[in-house]
């Protein structure tokens, strides 16, 4: 009799499990390029062997911001040589950053002073924080908006006549550019879409990528982990910024991670197979920062 109890016992706390798990809500599921499902500990055993990590994230996504910040705590304890970077800063912001992260004056001033985005306080104040906190560099990659600008209404060649202060704060010139790279020949593509029909669209484009390229490469070191915060855009594909990483004499052993919204979230869609060596799952639904 006891141990028809206890048989019921068991398969019904069984079934209660089962029950659960199937109606349970995750936030977010991880797979491999080739749609594998693995856990956030296997993704993390994978990229900490890296030298160069890029977190290709949705900008608005919570998910993403709180699992960038999550993923940078986790490395940092397995590994506290590590350096931080960012699409979300501009190059000529550097010196400000890095006054910053020396403690030379609070919070309050640094945000009245640099180029921040809208959500830098909930996003990306946090990645900041962290580094000040643990006397981490963070790099500002990116190159200021005025310099994209010219190339976007000029090209690559409206550059050229900028003064020589002015081009310390993008990658040097020429630009190693190939509009066949998938990203910037889909560029064209939606430029004609969106009205932009010259072909200055897509370079605008590449001017960000190969600059965040440049800056990592200048401010990697040996033996560390550069990780590098932007738009998923910029490094999905392994091309972008990682492209412009790869024409380089220096051959990195770099890890991608980037993020999608899906309806379904419990297999991951063929059109986001191959896109990033982990790919990062968030239910559609799931609330927008903004």
């Amino acid at each position: 009799m006891k141990k028809n109890t206890l048989l019921t016992f068991v398969l019904i706390t069984f079934m209660g499990f089962s029950a659960f798990s199937q109606t349970d809500k995750a936030a977010y599921k991880i797979y491999t390029a080739i749609g594998q499902q693995v856990s956030y500990q296997n993704m993390l055993d994978e990229i900490q062997n890296s030298e160069i990590l890029f977190f290709g994230e949705l900008h608005n996504n919570a998910v993403s911001h709180w699992l960038e910040l999550e993923i940078t705590k986790d490395l940092f304890q397995k590994n506290n040589k590590i350096i931080l970077g960012a699409e979300m800063f501009e190059a000529d912001n550097q010196l400000i950053m890095n006054e910053y992260l020396a403690g030379l004056y609070t919070s309050k001033k640094f945000e009245a002073e640099i180029k921040l985005w809208d959500n830098y306080k909930t996003d990306y104040k946090p990645l900041v924080q962290f580094a000040k906190q643990n006397k981490l560099n963070f790099i500002a990659t990116n190159i200021p908006r005025r310099y994209a600008n010219v190339v976007f209404k000029n090209g690559f060649e409206g550059l050229n006549g900028l003064s020589e202060e002015a081009k310390k704060y993008f990658a040097p010139l020429p630009i190693n550019y190939d509009n066949t790279v998938k990203c910037y020949a889909d560029m064209v593509e939606m430029g004609k879409r969106m009205g932009h029909g010259k072909a200055y669209f897509p370079e605008a484009q590449a001017i960000k990528d190969a600059t965040m390229a440049y800056f990592i490469t200048e401010n990697y070191k040996k033996d560390y982990l550069f990780i590098h915060y932007t738009g998923s855009y910029h490094s999905d594909n392994k091309e972008g910024i990682v492209w412009h990483l790869m024409q380089g004499g220096t051959k990195y052993k770099i890890a991608t991670i980037t993020t999608v919204e899906q309806k379904d979230i419990n297999t991951l869609s063929k059109e986001n197979l191959k896109t990033a060596d982990f790919i990062i799952v968030i239910p559609e639904s799931f609330t927008k920062t903004y």
